[in-house]
């Protein structure tokens, strides 16, 4: 039982790992991208949708990328291109997602599919425990943590990464050296946009085969918490990831154990666990400084 109740904690961290390591990314660029949760609801549908017509689980996977990418490059035009403001533009990027993903995705519900299969690794998966438990994923789940020690790498080992922590830190320094500040912004909502959609993809395609409206459940904001709570550190978000899912766990463990705790205050427990991180957060000024990106939500204007 406490296996099955851990794998559980697993899977649905995977999700929250996708689309709080895209974010990273994107705020460590100097951007602040509130709309999250839409990408994540474009991303699912897109990829419940495709599956279903196609057949094929890849194809689903990818449209989720897909439809996060092009939800992110509406953003990225209007906040990069335009100047508008980035709280205002994320906010309305989540309703705009909410809305339109459940309107494309009315003729869906109901409907349900055959979800990503597991990948048992040689020798390893037969291990006491510990091969089940991590040796016994989708490829979906192993790819969240090739994607943190990627992401991980970038940041501290490459020159791109250097050059994007750069821009977040002082875009204005950044472009007097020569570097497109603006390109790579875009370049960074894109790759959030894209993450976000395959965390919003693995929903319907692993967690629940189904689609249903709004069926992320403000594990968008969530992710955003996670950023925060992460110090912007690409490792950390891994951690947080596993932590919040487990939470999140305890609502249909606790329901399941007949708690005589009202299972409303068990469905608050993800976004009680959230307020309070954030709390702790912003008493310790330290802490919620450290690797923040000097320039996060300023607009950069070339001009000046």
């Amino acid at each position: 039982m406490y296996e099955e109740l851990i794998l559980t904690v697993l899977m649905t961290s995977v999700p929250l790992v996708y689309a709080a390591i895209g974010e990273l990314v994107v705020e460590r660029s100097g951007v602040l991208n509130l709309g999250v949760e839409g990408m994540m609801l474009m991303g699912a549908v897109a990829a419940f949708g495709v599956a279903m017509v196609s057949g094929s689980l890849f194809l689903g996977v990818l449209a989720g990328a897909l439809a996060g990418m092009l939800t992110a490059s509406l953003f990225g035009i209007l906040v990069l291109g335009f100047a508008t403001n980035q709280v205002a533009t994320g906010l309305a990027l989540t309703i705009f997602g909410t809305g339109l993903s459940g309107l494309v995705g009315a003729p869906l519900i109901g409907k349900a599919i055959e979800g990503l299969p597991q990948i048992s690794l040689p020798v390893l998966s037969d291990l006491p425990v510990v091969g089940k438990l991590v040796f016994s994923h989708d490829l979906v789940a192993y790819g969240s943590v090739v994607v943190v020690v990627a992401v991980a790498y970038f940041l501290k080992r490459t020159r791109a990464g250097l050059v994007l922590r750069a821009i977040g830190d002082n875009h204005d320094s950044a472009h007097a050296l020569g570097y497109p500040v603006l390109g790579v912004r875009f370049a960074a909502v894109l790759f959030g946009g894209m993450m976000a959609g395959i965390g919003g993809a693995y929903l319907p395609l692993m967690l629940t085969p189904h689609w249903a409206e709004g069926m992320t459940a403000g594990r968008g904001w969530i992710a955003l918490a996670l950023v925060v709570f992460a110090s912007w550190m690409p490792w950390r978000v891994l951690v947080g990831a596993l932590i919040f899912g487990g939470i999140t766990i305890m609502q249909l463990a606790g329901q399941a154990e007949g708690w005589t705790i009202p299972s409303q205050f068990l469905s608050m427990l993800p976004y009680l666990a959230t307020i309070i991180v954030l709390v702790l957060i912003s008493g310790n000024r330290e802490f919620a400084l450290a690797n923040s990106p000097a320039c996060l939500g300023r607009a950069f204007h070339a001009g000046k």
